[in-house]
Parts: structure tokens; sequence; C-alpha cells
């Protein structure tokens, strides 16, 4: 049996008084990618976020790779710190820093967080931006990349803090419509390689296309989940069936 790299069990996040959580669960297998779809305010950018703890959950279980806390309870910062530190995260807005080199990017973590020898480390991201298509452009600073550049930068630096889970925020949602592609080929290349990812995206095809499982997310609860087969090509809600073809077919 497939070991699960996430499970969440319960998890709740408000915002004063809005609540963006409600009682979320649900599995992710390992080697396996999970795309979360749903509306604008449905809380799956908040879900995925709380499995990195960019934003803390007020309750529930949260298991990613070797950690597991219970936000019911206070948490102490060094299990913060070991929980965060199983998974790496790509930001919608590539959030790269500006005034360093893709190669200076991308070996910020593992020299600066992880304390690996800086040889090594370059040595691996050098790989990295290969693997991501961005071999020649290792020296050039974020001003000097395409959109799409940058945030292949963004996903190497992911990776190299060899994390359990690799989670997207709506990867191509800042992208010129050209760019998205080659993006989405480096996150499906990624999906057949047998890295465990969790993908918010508004890209419906290319859920169908790389999910193992797709999540739908409404008013804070997932209200359904399974294969693309099922939630994207035969949905059960009648909720999901209006999502899709308000996405798949507009006007």
């Amino acid at each position: 049996m497939t070991e699960n790299c996430v499970r969440a069990e319960g998890v709740r996040k408000a915002f004063g008084d809005n609540k963006v959580l409600n009682g979320v669960s649900f599995e992710v297998a390992q080697g396996s990618a999970t795309t979360i779809i749903g509306p604008s305010g449905s809380g799956k950018t908040t879900l995925l976020r709380a499995l990195n703890a960019l934003d803390v959950p007020d309750a529930g279980v949260i298991r990613v790779g070797d950690v597991e806390l219970d936000f019911s309870k206070p948490v102490a910062k060094d299990q913060l710190r070991a929980y965060r530190a199983q998974s790496g995260f790509v930001f919608q807005s590539h959030n790269l820093f500006p005034h360093k080199t893709a190669l200076q990017n991308v070996t910020e973590g593992p020299i600066v967080v992880q304390k690996r020898p800086k040889e090594a480390a370059e040595a691996e991201a050098a790989e990295l931006l290969d693997q991501v298509g961005l071999a020649e452009k290792k020296d050039q600073y974020p001003f000097q990349l395409s959109g799409g550049q940058q945030q292949r930068v963004g996903i190497a630096r992911a990776l190299a803090l060899k994390p359990k889970v690799v989670l997207f925020d709506e990867p191509t949602s800042a992208l010129d419509p050209e760019l998205v592609g080659e993006v989405l080929s480096v996150i499906r290349d990624l999906a057949v390689e047998g890295w465990t990812l969790v993908i918010v995206t508004h890209e419906i095809q290319f859920a169908r296309q790389v999910s193992d499982q797709v999540l739908f997310t409404d008013r804070g609860v997932i209200l359904e989940q399974g294969p693309p087969s099922e939630v994207i090509g035969d949905p059960k809600e009648e909720r999901t069936r209006q999502f899709l073809d308000r996405i798949l077919n507009p006007l």
C-alpha cells in the first residue's frame, strides 16, 4: 500500500469572522499529484498555505512527510520549523530575490537554511536549473528573465530543499498566456518523475492531465474529491458541475 505523504484532519482557519477552512480532511499519497480547484474565495490557497504553515491553522491535525502537528494546541517554533522543512513552496508571483542570480536564488535555502556545503549546493542547483531548462540562465538576475523563466527558477528553488512534497500556489496565474505552457510542462515532468505535488490551479485541462487526485473546494470545505475522470469528467455534485461548466464553457 502506498504511504501517505500528507494527511489532514479537521483543519480549520478563520481570519476574523471569515471562516475560510471549515474542518477540511484529505490525504495525499507519496509520489502522487493532487490538484485543488474551486471558485475564488473557496479556501484553496489557504489550505495549501496551511500545509507549509504560512497560514497557521486554528485547529486540526496535519501530517506532512515525517512531521505531524496538532494545531488545536500551542505549537513551538522548533516544531513549526521542522514542519515547514518538509515542503517546498512555489509562489504565484515568483518571490525571487531580485539582487541574486538564478543560481544564487536556488542555493539560498540549501546553504543558509540547511547549512549544506556551498560547492555541493551550487552543483545541485546547476543540475536543477538544467532540469527546468535554464542551464544557460544561471548567472542572470530575475529582471533579465521572462515571467515563465522566473517561475521555473522558483520551482528549482523549491526542489533544491529536497522536500517531501512540493506545493504550488496557482503557478501560472501571474504569467502571460504564451508562457503558461512552459511552466506546466515542467510540473508535468515532475509528476512523471514521482515527486509528491499539491497544486492549486485554475487550469482545468492541466488538472485533468496531471492529477492522480482532484479536490474541489467550495465555501471552506472539500465538496468533492477523487480521480480526475470522476471529479472533472463526471462530477457528482451540482456545485462542481456548475463551476466546471462556467470554466470550460465560457460565454
